[in-house]
């Protein structure tokens, strides 16, 4: 059964206009392949490693504004999440982290790159190194699901969410983030039948998914 997307009212503000950045790049292909082809092995997985592990020193720098923070920001305010245990995936060097933290009181922060995991502030949260195509937690352990600018491992996110969780897909860039994926997408990529409500913020997009009242497919 295929998913639903309500859009909500974009926030005010929204940038509508974003210049050609990501849609070139060819992580957008693998974002595609490992959501719905399962494309993901051990070299991907180095590679990937190696070039976030590259890229911690200034990620924090060049990747914070106003503007990015937006779409987070609104997404937790919008999208409805209940729940208190809280998985990021693909923390990075904490940008979302941050906002997470304000709000939840049980969080953890998951990462691939060892290096964007030191890069993060200190206390924030509980930091994981660990691959998301095979987390390192407990079938149905987390209340919420957070991804933001992340590659989507449909399986492990069905198996690792809680029942009535929630998934928290966000790309700060919108159309224009590397790794993106329209909410219509990450519903149908998920197994069985998601439903989801999605809107856009400063210079982002969003969508939270919750599994149909039905259950499973």
């Amino acid at each position: 059964m295929p998913g639903t997307v309500e859009w909500l009212p974009y926030a005010p503000g929204t940038i509508i206009d974003l210049p050609v950045r990501g849609s070139a790049s060819p992580i957008r292909s693998v974002t595609r392949q490992v959501a719905f082809d399962d494309a993901w092995d051990a070299e991907r997985r180095d590679k990937v490693a190696e070039l976030f592990d590259s890229m911690a020193a200034e990620w924090s720098a060049t990747r914070d504004s106003e503007e990015r923070r937006a779409s987070i920001i609104d997404a937790l305010d919008r999208g409805s999440i209940t729940g208190d245990r809280v998985i990021e995936l693909g923390a990075g060097s904490g940008l979302g982290t941050a906002h997470l933290t304000s709000r939840y009181s049980n969080v953890v922060a998951l990462d691939l790159s060892m290096e964007m995991l030191r890069a993060a502030p200190a206390g924030m949260s509980l930091k994981v190194r660990g691959d998301s195509a095979s987390l390192p937690f407990p079938d149905g352990c987390a209340d919420v699901l957070t991804l933001v600018n992340m590659l989507l491992f449909p399986t492990e996110v069905d198996r690792v969410l809680a029942q009535r969780g929630c998934l928290v897909w966000i790309n700060t860039q919108a159309h224009e983030t590397p790794i993106h994926l329209p909410a219509e997408d990450v519903v149908a990529a998920l197994p069985g039948s998601w439903t989801a409500v999605a809107s856009r913020a400063g210079s982002g997009s969003w969508c939270v998914a919750r599994r149909a009242a039905d259950g499973r497919s």
